[in-house]
């Protein structure tokens, strides 16, 4: 071996000690034919995460949760969420196709901010919903938040000792894509359509370069079978890349769900040893194509969705809520059991 190429080993092994994190995730697109655009994504956790889906339509006024100098705005389009504890938007897709998914990263640092300082701020349990209220496009998004009009900030997650870093990825219905991350207290964006595939750590930038290697190496003979995050990067870069390109929905969605499926964790499997290893707990796939919201809760045998075109999103409509925090049943269409609620109150700063 030259010398030159010792240095991915090592690179390799690195970065296998390091994505040891704790909530590991997977979020991935799909794009088939004539229009036919897909996100799917994975919510793993060590224990519980209760998750309800919310219906928000337009008009509602929001607050940045961090004090008087929180940023303030009025969400100029509906959409279905999906909260993590009803103190936080976690996933979503508002009626313009636009998909948002909050993963955990553990390199997450967020700039220095002083609640009812001079910053302007918004606490990250907004981060996500704050995309879905006023952007149409992955291209709106990066042109907005590039601005640094204000900074994420972030605390601890109520009742725990486990502070709250995350990256956010943002698709859109023509295939578009972005992640942000804060890095050393810095917002740092990679918009590009062909980032279809977001795990948790390393930062994307080292994602990116794992996923390189792998690509030497044909799928069909060996791919990594490890839970880690970058080995799940790698499955579902191949996987979404090498399932049929079709504008068939029914096949589409059955492929995405398989992928998605392929890197989650079998509930109950967990480890003291290997912290990254953690059961997942629910799935969405969001068809923004025709603007269908699915979750598939792996406690319940059955996944739900809901259709865009039924609901409500007009400023005269109300707040709704589907619980599904205590493994609730439903089957298919399940949008007539959502019930009007009143909104949850996001975590701010503590």
């Amino acid at each position: 071996m030259k010398p030159k190429n010792r240095i991915l080993p090592v690179f390799l092994a690195f970065t296998l000690l390091i994505t040891e994190t704790i909530f590991p995730c997977t979020r991935v697109v799909y794009e088939g034919l004539n229009g036919t655009i897909i996100t799917a994504r994975s919510m793993d956790w060590r224990g519980e995460i209760p998750a309800n889906l919310w219906i928000f339509p337009r008009g509602i006024e929001r607050f940045g949760e961090v004090g008087t100098s929180s940023i303030k705005w009025k969400s100029k389009y509906g959409s279905v969420i999906t909260s993590s504890w009803d103190i936080a938007s976690s996933d979503g897709m508002n009626e313009k196709g636009l998909v948002g998914n909050l993963l955990w990263l553990v390199e997450s640092q967020y700039p220095a901010f002083e609640k009812n300082g001079k910053v302007k701020g918004l606490a990250v349990s907004l981060w996500l919903q704050y995309v879905l209220d006023n952007f149409s496009s992955v291209a709106e998004t990066v042109s907005a938040l590039e601005k640094n009009d204000f900074v994420i900030t972030s605390s601890h997650i109520p009742g725990t000792n486990i502070f709250a870093t995350v990256h956010l990825s943002v698709s859109d219905s023509s295939g578009d894509n972005a992640i942000f991350e804060y890095i050393n207290g810095k917002l740092v964006i990679h918009h590009d359509r062909k980032y279809v595939t977001m795990t948790n750590s390393p930062i994307f930038e080292e994602q990116l370069a794992i996923n390189t290697y792998w690509e030497s190496i044909p799928g069909t003979i060996m791919l990594p079978g490890t839970n880690r995050a970058a080995d799940r990067f790698v499955r579902a870069s191949y996987y979404i890349d090498a399932i049929p390109k079709t504008d068939d929905t029914r096949r589409a969605l059955a492929s995405v769900f398989g992928v998605i499926r392929n890197c989650s964790v079998p509930l109950g499997i967990a480890s003291e040893t290997e912290p990254n290893i953690s059961s997942t707990r629910w799935r969405t796939v969001a068809d923004q194509k025709n603007l269908v919201y699915y979750f598939d809760n792996v406690l319940n045998p059955n996944v739900i969705w809901v259709e865009f075109s039924k609901i409500d999103f007009s400023e005269k409509a109300k707040v709704k809520k589907l619980s599904l925090a205590n493994n609730e049943n439903y089957s298919g269409n399940s949008l007539s059991y959502f019930k009007e609620t009143k909104p949850f109150q996001f975590a701010g700063l503590d």
